[in-house]
């Protein structure tokens, strides 16, 4: 199985070459004790913790397993142990308020600690993961009792959250969400109903585990405007052990992430507190949603990190025939397989997709520690204008990133030919984890729609493209005239016109065909991912030639090889970028035609 080491090179080229993280923290009201030595340390014991605890449990926690016994779930042999040194470390209040036991850091740097955690082991990092957006809603639309009750114990670790949204009869239309609540005593409620696909629903982790629950009062009118939120504990406070009515039904049998509970939630008479206002649940868990879409991205950074870091020294190992050019290793029988151009293909994509996808990420997490410093000086102005920036990104990231994390995992094993398909290596395990992060917290398609219906086309009426397309333009305009960053300005600039013309036609013709938005948004995604992605290499290429021509904090040999890796994206994989482009354009007919009894003529 291959081991993990933290990227801590390219965290520290893109915190403090490229994106200057150190004058970016002194903007914020809680970035004062976010020094370069804090956050240096920060990273050095987060990889430690990773690399030494965490990624040793990746390939036995999958074969293990979790199990329901009476009632209980239990996780792998080693989690429990591994979970108690996070927690002891101070890791889950890594960016939470200070007056409830956190350390009251920016928000990227819990954004980057879950990335190296994640990458790890991504089925470990759930159980943190999913109590960060249950803690993020109560902070955000709790009453300060709710806040002293749960975000204390949240905070340190000792209890973990979960997101209860998704009914058997219902997925991403939470418009048909049937659970019930039925007003209780001293302004509680009666939670009932099932709720299934639910990560970390039940777990040995922690002594108490606080769901948040979408359920319908009994006055709420119709669709997704009556749905209201609630915060329902396993074990009411001071009552541990005490039933609440909260119980875990089944486990699912899932092909990947095994390691991570995903269970059926039965919710019985359970005692719940409501959270937010009467029927304003759905704005209320979007705060869940975004962070927790946040995170699903980062998984796509991960699982392309964790592949390339697998089939990389397979690839110098391995050998197989000669290289086309002539022999490159004379005195072995054959030659590495990273001498083949086609094999160096598959390594520069993972490559390419891992560090591109993690500049994206943490560009974004600036973006989210702007949204927080807006909340923490009560400025709704300012969390707006963020709320709305991050808004746009996150369905981009989230789509695109775990769509090339999976094709990165899927490189990999090719690079490995049949050994990658033996459980052995480990890499099959990592195609298998990748494939969830595009389906849940709502599958490519549904991010789609929401990007191009609801952020580009309803909210902003393109303005979010135009916004965003700025930088594009301007890196172009400013580095035409440098030879060597030339090619990648002259790109930029075509990109930004392309993309903005691209949703202008898909505007005018959806007033004419609604049926374009579905068809489109796919293409559009993508297209909108490749841009995006293109502009964070040249980036990264500007910053590395400065650092070539001026020094740097990493050796000349680092700065090369960013430089040949943004030349690599550049030429071999931003070209689909146009493909994308021209199907998004195409009209529906081709599309819509065909009725739905004429799909099979066979099969009913």
């Amino acid at each position: 199985m291959p081991s993990y080491k933290a990227p801590l090179r390219d965290t520290r080229f893109l915190m403090n070459e490229v994106f200057d993280f150190e004058s970016h923290y002194k903007t914020l009201p809680n970035g004062e004790e976010a020094t370069p030595d804090m956050v240096e340390a920060i990273l050095s014991e987060m990889a430690k913790l990773c690399e030494n605890t965490v990624a040793p449990l990746y390939q036995s926690g999958d074969e293990e397993g979790c199990r329901l016994e009476n009632g209980q779930v239990f996780t792998p042999k080693g989690y429990p142990e591994a979970y108690s040194e996070f927690v002891a470390g101070g890791w889950q209040g890594l960016s939470h308020p200070v007056e409830y036991g956190g350390q009251g850091l920016p928000m990227s740097l819990g954004l980057i600690k879950h990335e190296m955690l994640g990458t790890a082991n991504w089925s470990f990092a759930m159980y943190p993961g999913l109590s960060l957006g249950a803690m993020n809603t109560i902070q955000m639309h709790g009453t300060d009792e709710q806040k002293e009750t749960y975000l204390t114990r949240l905070t340190e670790g000792t209890w973990a959250g979960t997101m209860c949204l998704t009914e058997p009869q219902c997925g991403t239309d939470l418009g048909q969400v049937k659970t019930k609540a039925e007003p209780g005593e001293n302004g509680s409620y009666k939670i009932t109903g099932t709720k299934i696909f639910i990560s970390s629903g039940d777990h040995d982790l922690t002594e108490n585990i606080v769901h948040i629950v979408l359920a319908r009062l009994p006055d709420a009118p119709a669709g997704t405007k009556g749905i209201s939120l609630f915060i329902v504990p396993k074990y009411l406070p001071g009552q541990i052990g005490e039933d609440n009515g909260v119980s875990c039904g089944a486990l699912e049998k899932k092909m990947g992430i095994k390691a991570s509970a995903t269970c059926v939630m039965n919710f019985d008479q359970a005692t719940g507190f409501l959270i937010g206002p009467p029927n304003q649940g759905l704005e209320c868990m979007f705060t869940f949603m975004n962070s927790a879409r946040v995170g699903t991205a980062i998984q796509g950074v991960a699982h392309a990190e964790r592949a390339y870091q697998a089939s990389l020294p397979y690839a110098k190992e391995r050998r197989s025939m000669r290289a086309l050019s002539g022999k490159k290793d004379p005195e072995q029988v054959a030659d590495a397989l990273i001498h083949h151009g086609d094999v160096r293909r598959m390594l520069l994509k993972q490559k390419a997709y891992a560090e591109g996808g993690r500049a994206m990420a943490y560009f974004t997490a600036m973006y989210a520690d702007h949204m927080i410093a807006g909340m923490l000086e009560n400025d709704q102005k300012k969390y707006g204008k963020w709320d709305s920036e991050l808004g746009f990104l996150t369905p981009i990231l989230k789509g695109f990133l775990t769509e090339k994390g999976l094709e990165a995992a899927n490189e990999a094993m090719q690079v490995f030919g049949g050994h990658g398909y033996i459980k052995e290596h480990g890499i099959e395990q990592i195609a298998r984890d990748a494939r969830i992060a595009t389906l849940y917290e709502g599958t490519t398609g549904i991010q789609a729609l929401d990007l191009l219906g609801r952020k580009v086309l309803l909210t902003s009426r393109g303005k979010c493209v135009r916004s965003f397309s700025k930088n594009l333009v301007d890196f172009g305009r400013q580095n035409l005239k440098d030879a060597k960053l030339r090619p990648y300005a002259w790109k930029l600039l075509k990109i930004a016109a392309e993309w903005n013309y691209l949703t202008t036609r898909i505007m005018l013709a959806a007033t004419k065909d609604r049926d374009i938005v579905s068809t489109a948004s796919y293409d559009y995604l993508m297209y909108s991912g490749y841009a995006m992605m293109a502009y964070f290499w040249a980036l990264q290429a500007a910053t590395a030639r400065d650092k070539l021509e001026h020094g740097g904090n990493e050796p000349a040999e680092f700065y090369k090889a960013k430089l040949a890796t943004a030349e690599f994206y550049f030429e071999r994989l931003l070209p689909a970028a146009k493909g994308h482009a021209d199907a998004a354009l195409k009209p529906t007919r081709s599309t819509m035609q065909m009725s739905a009894e004429h799909f099979s003529f066979d099969y009913e």
